[in-house]
């Protein structure tokens, strides 16, 4: 779809309010478009009035701008996560990754309601939100049309990059934030911020060098240890210190603890993104990462090796799945519904030492389905577990061992120094 197909139409655009927004909000006016903004009120701490995302996004051109609430769909879709630990290459707790679903899931109603039946979003060629709007867009209304501007050459050789957006907004006289000044870009929800582009682009800037909004860096937090209590029932967080919260109360909560003392604060990752290209990628993600921790604490306590193996697969396999748009197919629905059974199973009082940025156990209690026993796992006494009822088990493992010795498959020459000289 080409900008000329769009001129007289009525577009649904899903906009947070910053340069790109307004940018291509006024492009399309410019075009003939009449074009209906939607914001997703997902709890993003870098913009504390949305009132003032509607004022600038028509002052740009729109015809109308609506912010629609979503921090609650937030919080669930980021308990889900924590629930299935699905982060991706381990580090990254997914945060943009299931803000676009969520967010999507919130505006695909919207559109039916206001009879329009095209979207459009900001996210360029060369990034995973692309790919996430427009699956999941497919998804949920495979009537709805998607156009991208940063797919259209007509665009493309207007705007070569952020340099080109901001002079065409101070041309214009747009109400944008941003200016040339500014050495990276920000997105942002409940969940967390990420940064990236401009200088952090750079691998010879290290990931401190940003200005967290969501906390402290963990060498400026206070240097004292503040302890923190998260209550699950069967996998979501219901109470925080002794006092019942909601989902989207936990993760305030969560944020502000965890952000003071810089938990989750500016953690860097060279990730592989879906188009085939790698990118650099500065995150805050304070609260999902103590929350998320704690949770893992949990599963230590409810999962054997063999529930253990399967989680992994699934955990690895979502984390994926949210990152590429996937998070509402057929197979992630298998996968949610078989995590199900484990957080079923997630009862339980974890509490935790946190001191700059370090999240460590300190006591778990009231674990409902808690398979750790202190009198099996005991060294100083017997207990309930015989040691030498382990006679009979090791020797029928040994029959193996000793065959492969007995056939000649054993070759340990690689591991054995030989006193040879190591450079």
């Amino acid at each position: 779809m080409k900008i000329t197909d769009l001129k007289g139409k009525t577009i649904a655009a899903a906009v947070s309010g910053g340069l790109d927004s307004c940018t291509i909000t006024r492009w399309l006016t410019d075009h003939g478009v009449n074009v209906v903004c939607f914001t997703g009120d997902l709890g993003q701490t870098d913009e504390s009035d949305l009132t003032k995302v509607q004022e600038r996004l028509i002052a740009s051109g729109a015809k109308e701008a609506y912010i629609i609430e979503g921090k609650e769909q937030m919080a669930k879709g980021g308990c889900l996560a924590i629930q299935a630990q699905a982060t991706y290459e381990r580090d990254y707790w997914n945060v943009t990754g299931i803000g676009r679903h969520m967010l999507v899931s919130i505006l695909v109603p919207e559109l039916k309601k206001h009879g329009i039946d095209i979207f459009v979003h900001g996210a360029t060629g060369r990034g995973n939100d692309q790919v996430r709007f427009q699956l999941v867009n497919n998804m949920l209304d495979p009537n709805i049309k998607v156009y991208a501007p940063w797919r259209d050459e007509e665009f493309i050789k207007t705007f070569g990059g952020r340099k080109e957006m901001i002079d065409f907004c101070q041309t214009r006289q747009l109400p944008i934030k941003q200016s040339h000044a500014k050495p990276y870009s920000t997105d942002a929800n409940l969940l967390g911020l990420t940064h990236e582009a401009g200088k952090l682009e750079q691998l010879d800037v290290a990931a401190h060098f940003i200005e967290p909004e969501m906390g402290v860096l963990p060498e400026k937090a206070a240097d004292k240890i503040e302890t923190f209590e998260v209550h699950f029932e069967q996998g979501w967080p219901v109470k925080i210190n002794g006092k019942a919260v909601t989902p989207h109360q936990a993760f305030v909560i969560a944020n502000e603890v965890g952000g003071r003392n810089g938990v989750g604060i500016a953690v860097h990752l060279v990730e592989n993104r879906f188009v085939g290209i790698k990118s650099r990628g500065v995150y805050e993600q304070p609260g999902i990462e103590l929350l998320g921790t704690c949770y893992r604490y949990l599963l230590q306590l409810i999962l054997d090796r063999r529930a253990r193996d399967v989680f992994e697969y699934l955990s690895t396999f979502l984390g994926k799945q949210i990152y590429q748009g996937y998070w509402f197919d057929t197979a992630s629905q298998a996968a949610m519904a078989a995590i199900k059974r484990y957080s079923n199973l997630a009862t339980g009082t974890i509490i935790v030492n946190i001191h700059r940025g370090v999240v460590s156990f300190k006591e778990a209690k009231d674990v409902t389905h808690n398979l750790y026993s202190e009198a099996n796992a005991s060294m100083e006494s017997i207990g309930e577990f015989n040691h030498a009822d382990s006679e009979g088990f090791l020797n029928i493992l040994g029959i193996s061992a000793r065959s492969l010795a007995a056939h000649q498959q054993i070759d340990v020459s690689e591991f054995l120094l030989n006193n040879k000289k190591i450079n």
